[in-house]
């Protein structure tokens, strides 16, 4: 799987405004089981800083724009989310923080469970080590 998977939705729409449906296992690629969004970030703030150990996630600016990096502990990589129609694939065990978010920017993540401290891996170098063993034992 590429470090940095982005998803197109489509936009419906007419002279009234647009539409854009998020459904699960359709543009969705996994049951949704928590749903939260981020507003009121100054730009001078960075978020997230994390990995999960199973949980994927959907982020989507719904509004404004910010900067995903995205980094699977060999590449590291930027992404701009600034349009409701895109959204990226967060999968486990790439750590991601959120940078540069415009005054109006609100990102909608949508989780494949619900919240557990547990599956968070909040130390970078935890992360390396995690990710250096996983490859490791998949070599053999």
């Amino acid at each position: 799987m590429s470090l940095v998977q982005l998803l197109t939705f489509r936009v419906l729409g007419d002279e009234r405004g647009q539409l854009v449906a998020l459904e699960a296992g359709r543009n969705i690629p996994f049951d949704i089981r928590r749903t939260y969004y981020l507003v009121g970030t100054s730009p001078s703030v960075a978020r997230g800083f994390h990995a999960h150990r199973e949980l994927q996630q959907v982020a989507i600016c719904v509004a404004g724009r910010c900067r995903m990096v995205m980094d699977d502990g060999q590449i590291r990589r930027d992404v701009w989310l600034d349009s409701p129609d895109k959204g990226i694939l967060l999968p486990p065990m790439v750590w991601h923080e959120m940078h540069d978010f415009s005054v109006d920017c609100v990102l909608l993540v949508l989780a494949s469970d619900h919240y557990l401290e547990s599956d968070y891996v909040r130390d970078y170098a935890e992360f390396q080590r995690l990710v250096r063993h996983a490859d490791n034992t998949s070599l053999i």
